[in-house]
């Protein structure tokens, strides 16, 4: 029997355990010169965006808060907003640079609810392309990424390099 593989998964999982003595997003906030290693595409006044090194699609991006907070409720109401206006533009861009006919956009709050990184809330913004669920992911849990991650943040940065210069 031929077997399907995904090496990035454990890659993920040796992240995740490797990170216990603290938050790789909080790290990232604090990493402000390596933006391009780290895929950060925007950083906002409460809020930073960022490639999902792990993506389930093609320019799968995170809204996150600049604050360690794990809930929803705990953000300040402009904390919020500007979470959601960052989905706007993001899915915005993402259409336009990589034709996305449309997205999953949303938070996986709390290890029940299957947060990777439960302790520092994060959106998902996901494209999605008609037809593109296939039997790999259903079958063996394996994802077709069609571009290597530092090609898309090359395609995706222009536009969020013009949207800050626009804000």
């Amino acid at each position: 029997m031929d077997r399907l593989w995904a090496p990035w998964r454990i890659q993920f999982i040796q992240d995740l355990r490797d990170q216990k003595g603290g938050c790789v997003f909080c790290e990232m906030v604090n990493q402000q010169n390596n933006d391009k290693e780290n895929l950060i595409l925007y950083r906002g006044k409460n809020i930073f965006v960022v490639m999902n090194k792990y993506p389930y699609n093609n320019g799968h991006l995170l809204v996150i808060p600049y604050s360690h907070k794990a809930k929803l409720v705990d953000l300040k109401p402009q904390e919020r907003q500007e979470m959601l206006t960052a989905v706007s533009f993001c899915t915005e861009i993402i259409e336009k640079e990589l034709n996305a006919d449309g997205f999953n956009c949303g938070m996986n709050i709390g290890k029940a609810a299957g947060a990777g990184i439960e302790d520092h809330l994060h959106l998902h913004v996901v494209p999605r392309w008609v037809g593109d669920s296939n039997f790999l992911p259903v079958l063996s849990d394996t994802r077709s990424i069609p571009e290597y991650l530092q090609d898309t943040y090359s395609k995706l940065i222009s536009s969020f390099d013009k949207l800050v210069v626009n804000r």
